[in-house]
């Protein structure tokens, strides 16, 4: 019998709990993850979108941005109620039994709100971490131009606010196997 959900924080009763992680891991995690997927929705109609983004840890936030006019902004302005998934995928875990074939994963869900940010000082500070932590070693004024009031009018910068997140990492070697059934040749595991 499926269990009732209902009123439960969407970080309630994990399937798994031996691979959920702590809070220094979510974080650690946040700070290298390359694409993350930002979830919203409007009408009842979900929507996903790839995206870089930065964990401002300081302020306990996710940063992205997406265009001036579209179908993210839109929907946050209706609907500021979002979640972001970041994962690192590995190798294929075969199995003897149909239901353990399974994945090597590491992965982050962010549930909480998101704002558009409207000072231009923010703006410009949460754009600048944003791009230092996919380019560290680029410096505004150095090697690009500093962002200018043009580009900000052109570009969305969104802070979600995190209100739950959860962590799980599954980079077993291999998947369960049973021996009630015959074991599978090595070459499945290379």
């Amino acid at each position: 019998m499926p269990r009732d959900y209902t009123n439960q924080s969407p970080i309630s009763f994990q399937r798994r709990p031996h691979l959920t992680r702590d809070d220094d891991w979510i974080r650690a995690f946040l700070k290298t993850a390359k694409v993350g997927h930002i979830a919203s929705s409007r009408d009842d109609q979900p929507f996903l979108n790839p995206t870089m983004f930065w964990f401002d840890e300081e302020n306990h936030q996710i940063v992205f941005h997406s265009n001036v006019a579209g179908r993210v902004r839109s929907n946050i302005e209706s609907n500021p109620k979002v979640c972001l998934e970041v994962s690192d995928l590995g190798k294929f875990l075969p199995s003897n039994v149909a239901l353990e074939f399974s994945l090597q994963f590491r992965s982050v869900i962010v549930f909480g709100s998101a704002r558009l940010v409207t000072d231009p000082d923010e703006a410009r500070r949460l754009l600048y971490g944003l791009i230092g932590k996919y380019f560290p070693e680029m410096t505004a004024g150095k090697e690009y131009r500093e962002i200018t009031d043009k580009e900000l009018r052109a570009t969305s910068i969104y802070a979600i606010q995190i209100e739950e997140w959860s962590g799980k990492e599954n980079w077993a070697d291999r998947a369960d196997q049973s021996d009630k059934w015959h074991p599978l040749d090595e070459k499945w595991f290379e």
